[in-house]
């Protein structure tokens, strides 16, 4: 009876922690909005939002600023999700869309769709050096060539002693070579193409409209469900194969279509926003460390601490030296690289 109860205490904390961690996104999500170059107060922000501000404020607020901030909810959490069932398929702590070389394979897809295949077109404005006018055709280039990247991994994963180390340099060295790749369509490009293609591979969530929202929110909601779906199959996994197998998991076709998603949440994010890094590698491990390896709360609890950590990193490219926009995958990288040597330094297993 005792173990019951301090079971269920368990659970209870860990739900109540959740439920904290969402009402700190929504007050992340509030200073978002509320922070930028031209100034208004929360209580104008709050007007605005319920519909009762000046036409200023809605455009500034609606059509500028909520785009961007629902925009890193979105992308953060499905990202996090992403690393999140990346390392426990993989069984590497060190696994996320970045550092594998998903993201930079869905950045090559991207370019090419973008500068060979006429998916953009420049802008005159300087806040916007090119515009998806095919957000289909660049997702899918992403897709395609994200879903390459993980289907080598997942290959080499497979080879004996292939270790959890080896497949992170294998991921290192896909990156490369996708990176080379890139470099190489770019040089092929003329400048005005070239540079709006560069000035789109920063990271950026300011150029994403409503449109480009809500295909990304679809995508990942679909992601999303199958992951919570597929929850009592991953903590099965992250038990041992052989333990998976035992109960009946087919971890194979687990792991498959675990990556398949992740990679398309991945190739969506990248080919609306352009490299936005570690978002997968630092919401898993920081939650994992709070609520344990329990997918039915880390699964969630990654998605909102991706979210909150791509929320701060917005904030903080919009406002440390504002009116002046920094990247924001430069941020994220900032924030996660600590947290990857610590790993690393560490050596600890999902």
């Amino acid at each position: 009876m005792g173990e019951i109860e301090a079971y269920n205490r368990s659970v209870m904390i860990k739900r109540l922690i959740l439920a904290g961690m969402l009402v700190m996104t929504f007050v992340f999500m509030l200073i978002s909005v509320h922070a930028g170059s031209s100034s208004f107060s929360p209580f104008e922000v709050l007007k605005t939002l319920f519909g009762a501000g000046d036409e200023r404020g809605f455009i500034v607020i609606w059509r500028i600023r909520m785009p961007r901030v629902v925009t890193a909810v979105v992308a953060g959490a499905g990202l996090a999700m992403s690393g999140c069932v990346m390392q426990t398929g993989l069984k590497n702590p060190l696994a996320s869309p970045f550092t594998l070389g998903v993201s930079a394979a869905a950045t090559f897809g991207a370019n090419l769709a973008i500068i060979k295949f006429g998916a953009g077109k420049v802008m005159s404005s300087a806040t916007e050096a090119v515009a998806i006018h095919n957000p289909w055709l660049v997702t899918i280039s992403a897709f395609v060539c994200a879903l390459a990247a993980v289907l080598l991994i997942l290959s080499l994963s497979k080879l004996r002693g292939f270790s959890p180390e080896s497949i992170v340099l294998a991921g290192v060295a896909l990156s490369a070579l996708f990176s080379a790749g890139t470099t190489i369509i770019q040089y092929f490009g003329d400048d005005v193409r070239i540079a709006a293609a560069v000035f789109w591979t920063f990271g950026d969530l300011g150029r994403v409209s409503w449109k480009e929202v809500g295909i990304l929110s679809v995508f990942t909601l679909i992601c999303a469900v199958y992951f919570l779906f597929m929850r009592w199959s991953y903590n099965a996994l992250a038990s041992g194969e052989e333990t998976a197998k035992s109960l009946g998991v087919h971890t194979e076709r687990v792991r498959f279509f675990g990556l398949l998603a992740a990679s398309l949440i991945t190739a969506i994010s990248v080919s609306f926003m352009g490299m936005i890094g570690f978002i997968g590698l630092i919401g898993p491990q920081i939650v994992r460390r709070v609520l344990g390896s329990d997918h039915r709360f880390l699964l969630p609890g990654s998605a909102l601490m991706g979210a909150m950590i791509l929320l701060l990193a917005d904030t903080v490219a919009r406002t440390l030296i504002s009116p002046v926009i920094l990247p924001v995958g430069a941020i994220t990288s900032v924030l996660g690289a600590p947290l990857f040597f610590y790993i690393l330094l560490r050596g600890k297993r999902v």
